[in-house]
């Protein structure tokens, strides 16, 4: 570990400023990386405005050096096609100190009841090419984790699976979509040799096939014939109403998922109030059966397509550029689709794919992800390729005893 290098909590407002804005000059260089609007990542990091905050707690790490002589030349600058970062630098105590990295150590309370568990969590990491900073941030976050008790660090996530999480190990040639990591590759391996190893993949698919194979097609007719499914598309006008019905189906239909944390009722709607602006009713659809909701899919425009367009993360003037290539979005991502246990293997997920796809190419699209999806999901696997996606990223969660 690099014995120059500090790390202390994010507690003032100026630390969760460097915090926030440490990425923006990180990745400036590297074209697929997709900057957030940083107003969104100020209420996601707040303890009063996040309501996964309200029931678990975190701590937010930053990670510096002093900027002179030769202290910045510890770490290797991100490797070729990027530029070597700008790093944000502040001064403090006379000295000018040079930002490094960050790291969010989580105890999810929530995700301990549920698996019956006692492991803590790490999200945020961001780090320059430097291995004794790693080590530095993932020290700092497992002793925070180890002092409350817990046995063990997992991650990453921000701050669960209900929001962005996995490390990137492979598909580092395109951008992510909306909601979705990405990262420099160099991170697998400041991760890796930190002592952390793989818990679990979640894979990514994709398709550009204008149609579902035939042989789906006949399928979905005969599910809507003798199934007694009807599909309808989300009601704006009574949108609150909707939501109820989300929550009766998703934490039910997620239930068994490995790493999957209820949401509660505030969670759900703070998702909802975020999401709202964004959504495009004809892509958010349920499937009924005699009148009863008994799945939902959430598909969304791939925002990050006009994110990219606004580097610096600020919403002025960066909100003009963003609402231009709006309109220029030809990209979506599945979000999530569900079905409650019992109506599982009757083709009500093929007949709402189906409808997914026919009804985004209908609105322009011509490109769909689909997933993150399990590794140990194996029909939900098999069935997304046959419906004729094909596996082009995978996220990775890692483990490491404290």
């Amino acid at each position: 570990m690099s014995s120059d290098v500090v790390v202390r909590p994010a507690t003032t407002a100026a630390d969760i400023k460097r915090f926030i804005a440490f990425p923006y000059a990180l990745h400036r260089g590297d074209p697929m990386w997709v900057p957030p609007l940083r107003m969104e990542v100020r209420k996601l990091l707040s303890r009063t405005k996040n309501p996964f905050l309200h029931r678990n707690q975190a701590e937010y790490f930053i990670a510096f050096r002093k900027a002179a002589g030769q202290a910045a030349s510890h770490y290797r600058p991100s490797r070729p096609p990027f530029r070597p970062p700008h790093l944000p630098t502040f001064r403090e105590g006379g000295e000018k100190w040079e930002i490094l990295g960050r790291i969010a150590a989580i105890h999810n309370r929530a995700h301990n009841e549920a698996h019956d568990e006692n492991v803590g969590f790490f999200g945020f990491f961001e780090c320059v090419d430097d291995q004794g900073v790693a080590d530095a941030l993932f020290a700092a976050a497992g002793k925070w984790l180890k002092n409350r008790g817990l046995t063990a660090i997992r991650g990453p996530t921000s701050f669960s699976t209900n929001d962005e999480c996995g490390l990137l190990v492979d598909g580092f040639n395109t951008p992510p979509t909306v909601m979705n990591p990405h990262n420099p590759s160099y991170y697998v391996d400041l991760v890796e040799q930190s002592g952390f190893s793989k818990a679990m993949d979640l894979f990514q698919y994709h398709t550009v096939n204008p149609r579902l194979p035939e042989k789906l097609i006949e399928r979905v007719k005969k599910v809507l014939e003798h199934k007694n499914i009807t599909l309808r598309t989300l009601d704006m006008k009574h949108f609150d109403d909707e939501i109820e019905k989300i929550k009766e189906i998703y934490n039910s239909a997620w239930e068994k998922n490995w790493g999957f944390v209820p949401m509660s009722d505030d969670e759900i709607d703070h998702l909802a109030a975020q999401l709202k602006p964004v959504v495009v009713p004809e892509l958010v659809m349920f499937v009924e059966q005699e009148g009863r909701p008994i799945g939902f899919a959430a598909v969304l425009p791939d925002f990050n397509v006009a994110l990219k367009k606004n580097p610096s993360g600020r919403l002025f003037p960066g909100i003009f550029k963003i609402l231009l290539a709006a309109r220029k979005i030809k990209r979506i991502r599945i979000f999530l689709l569900g079905l409650l246990k019992e109506f599982r293997g009757i083709g009500a997920d093929v007949v709402m794919y189906h409808w997914i796809w026919d009804t985004g190419y209908r609105l322009g699209h011509r490109w769909a992800e689909a997933g993150w999806i399990l590794e140990d999901n194996v029909p939900m696997n098999n069935a997304i390729q046959r419906l004729g996606f094909e596996h082009y990223k995978t996220l990775r969660i890692y483990d490491r005893p404290l």
